[in-house]
């Protein structure tokens, strides 16, 4: 319920607050006072950009700000959106001079996406002549699904189809990346054969590169071994019997002095080094080979390597280690990409099993109480002075699932004998229009948790009796939810719980608007003046009481 509306600075209206009750809350005022303005401000509420010239100081921001008493039932969104769950719940839209705008609920920041989404189930505005709602499928099935009590199967299947929506898409993305993939798959698989062929893990290049530097030079390698060896083991002059000789010599002078015997000890370590040098030398002229298909294997080797260097962009063996481990991971993502794929499509055929079950309940629950829709319409419509119009629904069955279920819908109408039945957006006429819309809101209101509802003069260009129903139709809905109507009939002005009225008026030269609640004999008055104009007469006065009763 909406409980109070505080506007400042927007249009006409300097500084505004009212309180709202439960029940039927009626609002009059001369064309032109200012009411269009009060519902304006309301819209910026719902989300609806802000025009800043409409400002009455173009210097101050605006502020609209409305009180909502609200059921635990909207815990849930207030959860989801990280907000604090307040019964008395304050939802507040801010216009700075810039045109900026901000928006908050019970003082938290908020996106507009978030307040629209809050306040569409808080709050319905309809206009005068404004009827497209009335042509959607959402709610035309909105109208049947509340009459046949289907909220909780519908909910039910909307979230089967929700998931089935985000399961189709994800195989579709999964699909779009397998193809993607195959298209590389046999240039990588390629790729990946020719680096496992190279077996990798058992090569090493600084190795590998010694030992062709060893073959393609063992000629001239071998050529120095043997002249080192030679010089090293001449028997007259060579270096090691020098060494020898010059060791033993010294070693007999340590006999003689001490002072000699580091040097003879250094000479012996060296002796023993040189000799340990020759051995290996020797060793190493030994087992050096000159093997020609060593050599062309080495080469192969090598040279595929250096090939396969350039090729990806790396340069040692453990880049391309690194490569081949991505390409047996990419080929593994395509054999797992088709497992998820496999996976996601089972379960959606058991979601289109769930979603097949529950369409077909929603859909023989629509059939049996689609005669009571027509049957309802038909008694309001003649309440309202359609005596001969027809409402029929046409429901089909779809071929594939939709947010509805497996059904498409279409309200038909008739306003006469004689006439064939259209779909409603272009079998209702303007004069038709107001009464067709308020008699499916009133039939809505029986069956739907509906939220607070304002009709901006839905009931203009009825009179005499018509609009005596009309009014007695808006006291019943009242009923069954808070309805704000904005009206220039007496006779439904008649019917209100409250009564408000919009005035305009000069304050130091400046025009100005505002909203007052009206007293029993304010609004006695008030509903005079609507029936005989500015000069209310005793005859008005009577015929305002028999209309209030």
């Amino acid at each position: 319920m909406l409980s109070r509306i505080f506007i400042q600075n927007f249009a006409l209206i300097d500084r505004l607050e009212i309180d709202l009750k439960n029940g039927l809350q009626v609002i009059t005022g001369e064309t032109g006072a200012g009411k269009s303005i009060i519902l304006g401000a309301l819209r910026l509420i719902m989300g609806e950009r802000a025009d800043v010239k409409s400002f009455a100081k173009s210097d101050a921001k605006s502020i609209v700000e409305t009180e909502f008493k609200i059921s635990k039932n909207f815990r849930d969104f207030f959860e989801e959106n990280d907000l604090d769950f307040e019964e008395q719940t304050i939802i507040r839209r801010e216009i700075l001079p810039n045109g900026k705008s901000r928006a908050f609920i019970n003082d938290v920041p908020v996106t507009l996406d978030i307040l629209k989404d809050l306040s569409s189930k808080l709050i319905d505005i309809h206009s005068q002549f404004e009827t497209s709602d009335l042509f959607t499928e959402q709610f035309q099935f909105g109208i049947l699904d509340g009459l046949a009590k289907n909220k909780t199967l519908l909910s039910d299947y909307q979230k089967h189809f929700t998931n089935h929506q985000i399961i189709k898409r994800e195989i579709e993305q999964l699909r779009s990346a397998l193809a993607e993939n195959n298209k590389e798959s046999d240039y990588k698989n390629f790729l990946l054969a020719e680096l496992e062929e190279a077996q990798l893990d058992d090569l090493d290049y600084e190795e590998i590169q010694n030992q062709l530097n060893t073959q393609e030079n063992a000629e001239q390698i071998s050529e120095n071994l043997s002249e080192v060896i030679s010089k090293l083991n001449q028997e007259d002059f060579g270096i090691l019997s020098s060494l020898f000789d010059i060791k033993n010599k010294v070693a007999k002078l340590s006999e003689l002095s001490s002072e000699y015997q580091d040097l003879s000890q250094r000479l012996e370590t060296s002796y023993l080094e040189l000799k340990d040098i020759n051995t290996e030398i020797e060793n190493k002229a030994e087992s050096l080979e000159i093997d020609p298909s060593l050599l062309q294997a080495l080469l192969t080797t090598v040279n595929r390597l250096n090939s396969l260097f350039l090729k990806h962009q790396v340069n040692d063996i453990d880049g391309l280690l690194e490569i081949r481990d991505e390409l047996s991971a990419s080929q593994n993502s395509l054999e797992s990409i088709e497992s998820q794929i496999e996976e996601k499509e089972k379960s959606l055929k058991l979601i289109e099993k769930e979603l097949d079950s529950l369409s077909r309940k929603l859909s023989e629950s629509r059939k049996n109480f689609s005669g009571n829709l027509e049957t309802q319409a038909k008694e309001i419509f003649a309440q309202l002075g359609l005596e001969k119009a027809i409402l029929k629904i046409d429901l089909s069955d779809s071929p594939s699932f939709n947010l509805f279920g497996k059904n498409s819908i279409q309200i038909l109408f008739q306003a006469n004998s004689g006439f064939p039945l259209k779909p409603i957006q272009s079998a209702v006429s303007g004069g038709e229009r107001s009464r067709v819309m308020l008699a499916i809101k009133k039939i809505m209101a029986e069956n739907n948790a509906l939220p607070t509802l304002i009709l901006d003069e839905i009931d203009t260009g009825v009179s005499g009796r018509i609009a005596e129903e009309m009014g007695k139709l808006m006291k019943e809905m009242a009923q069954d939810l808070q309805l704000i109507v904005i009206t220039h009939l007496a006779q439904v002005a008649a019917k209100g719980n409250e009564n408000y009225k919009v005035v305009k008026f000069d304050e130091n030269g400046i025009t100005k608007t505002t909203i007052v609640k009206l007293s029993e004999g304010e609004k006695l008055n008030e509903i005079a003046q609507l029936i005989s104009g500015s000069k209310i007469t005793d005859a008005a006065i009577s015929q305002a009481r028999e209309l209030i009763g």
